[in-house]
């Protein structure tokens, strides 16, 4: 047997790989112990999480208000999943053979279909929280598209030019847009329905303050930011001044 010694040049080289190998093992047996724990910023970001989180059946937004949708707005954000293809024995959009008998049937049967449901079809497409108008004009939008001649519910729930409903679309919008700063007071925006803020700003009267409140006002834009008709956010002024008479 020899006794040679070995050199540290071939030492050197087993030592390092030893090395590198129990660094390796140390870092697989720490990514197997924290897997599951890893966190995608993007996939948890509030806007994502409110995503999974939506209830089933809630309508895609437009940028129109609550109730204020027109037929195609909300056929492409509720009705399209079913009638663009004709899935679930639906008419397809724009097929005017499969629309005829269903438009055959008539306004009122047709409307009360969409709105109760029918067959796999559920109440309002599955959206609940649109309003009975906003169904209806998808029906007209729909049933226009393959051969009707209705029309569409009026959006605000009056003809152009007519007062909007306080009570109705004025809380719609307040709900939609006013509610943001009123609800709290921020801003110095008197809160809903607090008597002793809403006094001194109704002393000129509700034209007065639907000017005021069109225009702007400090922190407040024109219109609180409602991108909607002038009729419908005067309803929505009103609902707020009611509130605190």
């Amino acid at each position: 047997m020899s006794n040679e010694t070995k050199s540290p040049g071939k030492i050197l080289p087993i030592l390092l790989g030893i090395v590198v190998l129990v660094v390796v093992s140390i870092w697989l047996l720490a990514k197997l112990a924290t897997s599951g724990f890893d966190v995608n910023a993007e996939v948890m970001s509030k806007e994502a999480i409110a995503a999974r989180l939506k209830p089933v059946g809630e309508s895609v937004a437009s940028d129109a208000p609550p109730g204020m949708r027109t037929g195609e707005q909300v056929y492409k954000a509720i009705c399209i999943s079913c009638h663009a293809t004709g899935l679930a024995g639906s008419p397809k959009f724009g097929d005017a053979a499969a629309w005829a008998p269903r438009v055959a049937q008539g306004w009122d049967t047709l409307t009360k279909h969409a709105l109760q449901g029918l067959n796999a079809m559920p109440a309002k497409g599955g959206a609940a929280d649109l309003s009975d108008d906003e169904v209806k004009r998808a029906v007209a939008y729909m049933g226009n598209a393959g051969g009707g001649k209705f029309t569409e519910p009026p959006v605000g729930g009056a003809a152009a030019g007519a007062a909007a409903d306080p009570a109705i679309v004025g809380k719609k919008v307040y709900e939609s847009v006013c509610v943001a700063c009123h609800a709290s007071g921020a801003a110095g925006a008197p809160k809903f329905g607090d008597k002793a803020a809403w006094a001194p700003r109704l002393k000129p009267g509700l034209d007065e303050v639907v000017k005021i409140a069109t225009k702007g006002l400090n922190a407040m834009p024109p219109k609180g930011g409602f991108s909607g008709s002038d009729a419908d956010f005067r309803a929505a002024v009103e609902y707020l001044t009611n509130a605190a008479k």
